[in-house]
């Protein structure tokens, strides 16, 4: 059924609104007509004029709170396969033969089983940098998934995209799929790329009116690099170029120092924390206090399942807490509420869409959480700040009950409504196999 067709009335649950006063309502109702939010208010039942065509959701004993943004991602074909390596080694090894080999029929099976383990895990918005992304595209459009796409840019003797495979995309894709699907240019990352094609990403980027999504300062080895060829830090170069700036999304950032954490707080441009690949990858812990402190939007993200291994965004948000604390130790760094806001409304501001907050006239993009469960249990039944702590501390994506994006049921009680889910297991193993014996 369309998502245009009927209206959904989500009812006595507990509705986490991560609205600008931190409202939450015991119980609340949510209503949802088309894509949009048209009431969220306190009460078990909703009290309007009924019609016929009403979807009712009974949210007793769960949490209604906003999908989770998961800031950087990649697609992912390559899961558990050779991922025992630093981070140079494990590009060179497995990351690019893998998108080297990829095909649009390897994409597409590779997206929507990344995008099915997203969705099961309660992510509603992906920012995704990949190749042949019109079969990811196809893979976002049929799964229901909100998808933010571009190209993986690089220098072309190293045989990944160019931007002007990145344009063909945007012409292609760009506000498809009812406006779920959205395009952004993509540049890999400085040691692929040069000053002159990030200026080329900017000029671009303003002409297209769209945003831009790049790995800056991961490694130290990229560091070392850019020092080497520019005389200048990464971020330095970025900066120079003319790349940061509100509409520039910059995934890890492990290693700024004081003066480039000062550019990206004077260009506004938003940070992806994404503290599980880091760790990894053995890149280190970026500087996450230092970041908050100069005022940067943060969000948080899985990077990729080949250097993560688990899209589950609730994994990331305990990482994005105790690795710091552990680090720091400080057990005052990375309080719950501020973790659950850098998944969601923090994901949302940086990527400028009207989602991560229950909140009437914005985007239908929210998950149930089941609350009666173990592991949510003890739960006072007034207290915040313990089902925030459940929620970053304990809370996995196995707890998700439901999934709607864009107005639209894409999985309740646990079941894909859009997809066969053994179809997608089978064929992205399949592709797996294919793409690999092309590596060998």
């Amino acid at each position: 059924m369309n998502s245009n067709e009927y209206r959904i009335i989500i009812e006595n649950g507990i509705v986490l609104t991560l609205d600008d006063a931190d409202t939450v309502y015991f119980p609340g109702i949510v209503v949802i007509e088309n894509d949009r939010i048209t009431h969220v208010i306190q009460g078990s039942s909703f009290e309007g004029a009924r019609r016929d065509s009403d979807v009712f959701i009974d949210a007793s004993r769960k949490l209604v709170m906003p999908g989770l943004v998961d800031l950087h991602y990649h697609t992912a074909i390559a899961k558990g396969w050779n991922d025992h390596m630093p981070l140079w080694e494990y590009l060179d090894a497995c990351w690019y033969p893998a998108i080297r080999a990829l095909d649009d029929d390897a994409s597409y099976w590779s997206a929507l089983a990344s995008y099915s383990e997203s969705i099961k895990c309660g992510t509603t918005t992906v920012n995704d940098m990949y190749r042949k992304l019109d079969g990811v595209a196809k893979a976002a459009k049929e799964i229901g998934i909100r998808a933010v796409l571009c190209n993986d840019v690089a220098l072309a003797e190293h045989n990944l995209d160019s931007l002007q495979d990145n344009i063909d995309t945007f012409h292609r894709h760009h506000n498809t799929a009812e406006g779920r699907i959205e395009v952004r240019l993509g540049i890999e990352w400085l040691p692929l790329s040069s000053p002159e094609q990030l200026r080329e990403t900017r000029q671009l980027a303003n002409e297209l009116g769209i945003g831009i999504h790049i790995h800056l300062n991961e490694s130290l080895t990229e560091v070392e690099d850019s020092v080497k060829r520019f005389g200048k830090r990464p971020t330095e170069v970025a900066y120079e170029a003319g790349l940061l700036g509100p509409d520039c999304i910059a995934a890890h950032c492990v290693h700024l120092d004081d003066h480039e954490i000062s550019l990206m707080a004077r260009t506004g441009t938003n940070i992806s924390h994404n503290p599980v690949s880091n760790a990894k990858l053995g890149n280190g812990i970026a500087r996450l206090p230092e970041m908050l402190a100069a005022g940067l939007n943060i969000g948080l993200g899985h990077d990729a399942a080949e250097c993560n291994n688990s899209r589950d965004m609730f994994e990331v948000m305990k990482f994005a807490s105790l690795i710091h604390r552990a680090s720091r130790k400080d057990a005052s760094l990375g309080q719950a509420p501020d973790i659950v806001r850098m998944a969601t409304k923090n994901g949302s501001k940086a990527l400028r869409h009207s989602t991560g907050q229950l909140i009437p006239g914005y985007k239908a993009d929210i998950i149930l959480i089941n609350l009666n469960d173990v592991v949510f249990t003890p739960l006072k039944p007034d207290s915040v700040a313990q089902l925030l702590s459940h929620l970053v501390f304990a809370a996995n994506g196995s707890c998700v009950n439901t999934t709607i994006i864009n107005g639209q049921i894409v999985m309740r009680d646990r079941k894909l409504l859009t997809v066969d889910e053994n179809l997608v297991v089978t064929e992205a193993n399949k592709a797996f196999l294919r793409i690999l014996k092309q590596m060998e």
